[in-house]
């Protein structure tokens, strides 16, 4: 163990949330270890404004809730303390010790196995040596105190700190099998930090990418956005790509990569993504909706297209039927929630009506709740193709949105017959399957 003084590090209790300190110099005050660990602590060294501040004692969950009457317990599998202080919650998690599998034990005090190696349950309490041994990356794994403001390192994670390096604790294989979520933690923190993968820490990786199949899929929704939804998502992206950990994330859209990497899908997705960053770094709001809607559109285009060449139905109707294919496949590997997917399908049947503007249905399409939505995505998919017709109509509907009413009836007016031969070559078709399309919205 190495204790770093207050002297000769950066971190300063003015950069600390006081709701963390409250919770560190109560624990202190009753008895109990407590520091504040992982991420805050990496972040305040790095001179970086940490998201939030986690606890870790030596009380366990009862103790905290006897401690503190603004405390949940969470979480089953890690079994936690949260104390709420308003918006802010502070968690709290006894230092974690070494496994005593016992498959069959209703005592909370065990772990449980997979067959695969994966812990099932893991509420082993030890000592904060031990804890630092169960942590994941060493850069995670580094403990301020309040009280003698020292920073104590365990496992060498202020060195690999500052050579910029990702490090995983313990025998990397065992650590993924025990979680394989830590195969994405180490490429998001790579990304994040922009660190490289110390060699013994990225070997295993690729041939056990497929262990993620047997995390629940809601979990792995969760970390989804993690990874692509925290500013840094293209370079994740690249990241995970590169270490064959997008695939049993996103099979849809990896089944359709190509060997240059310059298919209308894969520029969607950097671009997308790009995007996406560059508005978390504005303080702009993101929606997973519209990412999801934007990163599954050409396999939804490509499978509406095949169904309407098999089946013989119009487009309309093979469109409807490839979102339920599309999204089925997502949702088995992500567990998509269906608040998202439902705006998702928004999104994506806007798409057939953006062309569509005669009479009243331009008002009536800039009236639908996710109308900014289909724009923007309308506007990504003229710039992914650099398609004249896309480009004229993504143009179009960014004059009409801001126009005053007289120059939207000008513009209006002045459409032409450009796209209504299109619509009107299609609508006899659509009435003589009117009834199969009809159950198929419902469903």
């Amino acid at each position: 163990m190495t204790i770093i003084p207050r002297e000769s590090h950066t971190i300063s209790r003015k950069d600390i949330s006081e709701n963390a300190l409250k919770v560190l110099y109560r624990l202190n005050k009753a008895g109990y270890e407590a520091y504040l660990v992982g991420g805050g602590v990496r972040d305040l060294l790095l001179g970086q404004k940490p998201k939030d501040f986690d606890v870790t004692t030596n009380a366990t969950p009862e103790q905290m809730r006897k401690l503190f009457r603004n405390c949940r317990l969470v979480g089953r599998r890690f079994r936690l303390a949260h104390v709420m202080f308003g918006p802010e919650v502070i968690e709290v998690a006894t230092f974690r010790g070494h496994h005593q599998i016992e498959e069959t034990s209703d005592d909370h005090n065990n772990s449980q196995r997979a067959q695969s190696g994966m812990l099932l349950r893991d509420n082993i309490f030890g000592s904060i040596e031990d804890d630092a041994q169960r942590r994941d990356l060493t850069i995670n794994s580094l403990y301020y105190s309040v009280a003698d403001f020292s920073v104590r390192d365990y496992v060498g994670g202020l060195n690999d700190l500052q050579q910029g390096i990702i490090r995983l604790i313990g025998d990397p294989e065992t650590r993924y099998r025990e979680d394989p979520v830590r195969m994405l933690r180490v490429a998001r923190f790579a990304a994040k930090l922009n660190m490289r993968i110390a060699p013994e820490t990225a070997e295993p990786i690729p041939r056990l990418a497929s262990l993620l199949r047997d995390v629940p899929a809601a979990r792995l929704f969760e970390e989804s956005l993690k990874l692509l939804q925290a500013g840094y998502g293209y370079s994740t992206w690249l990241k995970l790509c590169e270490y064959q950990l997008f695939q049993p994330l996103f099979p849809t859209l990896a089944r359709n990569f190509t060997e240059n990497g310059d298919s209308h899908m894969e520029r969607m997705l950097a671009q997308v993504l790009k995007n996406t960053d560059n508005r978390i770094q504005n303080d702009m709001r993101v929606n997973p909706a519209f990412l999801f809607a934007a990163m599954f559109w050409y396999p939804q285009l490509e499978a509406a297209e095949r169904i309407a060449q098999e089946s013989g139905l119009t487009y309309y109707d093979a469109f409807a039927l490839a979102m339920n294919d599309t999204l089925d496949e997502a949702c088995r590997a992500l567990a998509i929630p269906k608040r998202i997917t439902s705006l998702i399908r928004d999104i994506w049947q806007l798409q057939l009506r953006m062309s569509r503007r005669h009479g009243k249905r331009a008002w009536k399409l800039m009236e639908h709740p996710k109308f900014r939505a289909a724009y923007d995505l309308l506007s990504l998919r003229a710039e992914v193709e650099n398609n004249p017709e896309l480009l004229r109509l993504s143009k179009w509907w960014g004059e009409f949105q801001v126009a005053a009413p007289p120059q939207q009836k000008t513009m209006l007016n002045t459409l032409g017959d450009d796209p209504a031969p299109r619509s009107r070559s299609r609508r006899p078709r659509r009435r003589s399957t009117a009834p199969r399309r009809d159950n198929n919205n419902a469903s």
